[in-house]
């Protein structure tokens, strides 16, 4: 794999990420049912998780990897979000909270992880030597 290879991957993910953004935004605008709306939009960033892990995987490969600090940044924050803090999300959706919190605050730190991981993206962007 080149590293050529390795930077329209990294390009296309964070293409991706954000434009998650606007579609979940759009989705909670045109839907009236807030619910519904976090039905459809929930997949989207699980699915997401697994477009960060799989465009970032080959760059693994790379004899320079250490330079794509910023990628690996965002993949752990994507995998936190998706592995660790959806669960507690969930339980907070069903029991009204989880670990004293609503899920409505779990809901902002999971915005937070996101909003972490798509700066990271756009911090790696714009750092890359793209000559």
């Amino acid at each position: 794999m080149t590293a050529k290879l390795a930077r329209v991957l990294l390009v296309l993910w964070a293409g991706s990420l954000w434009s998650v953004t606007w579609v979940t935004w759009t989705l909670f605008h045109a839907q009236n049912d807030r619910h519904l709306a976090g039905i459809l939009a929930g997949p989207l960033f699980s699915i997401e998780t697994y477009v960060g892990l799989a465009a970032l995987l080959p760059v693994l490969l790379l004899p320079r990897r250490t330079r794509y600090l910023w990628g690996y940044v965002a993949a752990a924050l994507m995998a936190l979000n998706e592995w660790a803090l959806r669960p507690v999300m969930v339980a907070a959706r069903v029991h009204g909270s989880a670990f004293f919190l609503s899920f409505g605050a779990w809901h902002g730190v999971s915005a937070l992880l996101y909003l972490g991981a798509s700066i990271a993206l756009l911090a790696l962007v714009w750092n890359e030597d793209l000559r």
